[in-house]
């Protein structure tokens, strides 16, 4: 395990809910969008009116409120959409971080005490829409999580430095008109190298950089001990 695992490992022995602090999280149920579920094999996953009815239905027979998942799973949400699926390029499917399926302008907590690194709208179809970045230092570590899929009140107000801590109320769910084109939903990534980027840092990758990727963007999950 290296350093950063273990801190975030260590960080907390409780779980972590990411969003509505006044859901449980007995209320979560795992979802699982990946292209082996036999259950989608038959349905257009990249409509997102397709994708929230398969997520609902999920939820009423798990009888849960939150769907979440998708840690390197690979996916067809991405099919429809050129930046993921170009010629030029290897196909890009594998999911880098956790989604969290619930109803647009749900809270999203920070998990973890941080301060403002970077916010953008991203627009492009199949992007984050409003995103934020937040850096973190934990036991000497320097880390960051990343926010997508927001609306786009939550980049109101904010500036690079802005602190927040652990509990806070760092943004809202974005409709799909604002989070290009998905299901309401938090996309929730830890990085460790951002490489440069700013409000923006890729969340799904190519087979051939999965090594990579896996490296630098740690199971979510280690954080937030999620059952």
């Amino acid at each position: 395990m290296n350093t950063l695992l273990e801190a975030l490992e260590s960080y907390s022995a409780e779980t972590i809910c990411i969003l509505d602090s006044a859901i449980s999280a007995s209320a979560y149920v795992t979802l699982d969008i990946s292209k082996s579920n036999k259950d989608l094999i038959n349905l257009d996953i990249t409509d997102y009116t397709v994708c929230q009815a398969y997520i609902d239905n999920v939820l009423k027979g798990k009888q849960g409120v939150i769907a979440y998942g998708g840690y390197l799973e690979q996916r067809n949400l991405y099919s429809d959409k050129k930046g993921f699926t170009s010629d030029a390029q290897p196909i890009r499917n594998i999911h880098l971080g956790m989604d969290f399926w619930h109803a647009a302008d749900t809270k999203v907590m920070v998990p973890i005490d941080g301060s403002v690194h970077s916010f953008k709208n991203n627009t492009t179809i199949g992007d984050y829409g409003p995103t934020i970045i937040l850096e973190h230092v934990l036991n000497g570590i320097t880390f960051y999580t990343l926010y997508g899929h927001l609306t786009l009140e939550s980049l109101e107000g904010l500036y690079v430095g802005k602190d927040f801590k652990a509990g806070e109320v760092l943004a809202t769910l974005g409709t799909p008109d604002i989070n290009v084109n998905y299901a309401p939903h938090l996309h929730f990534q830890i990085i460790k190298d951002l490489e440069g980027n700013e409000g923006d840092y890729p969340g799904v990758c190519a087979k051939a950089r999965l090594s990579f990727y896996k490296e630098n963007c740690p199971d979510p999950n280690v954080l937030l001990k999620l059952l």
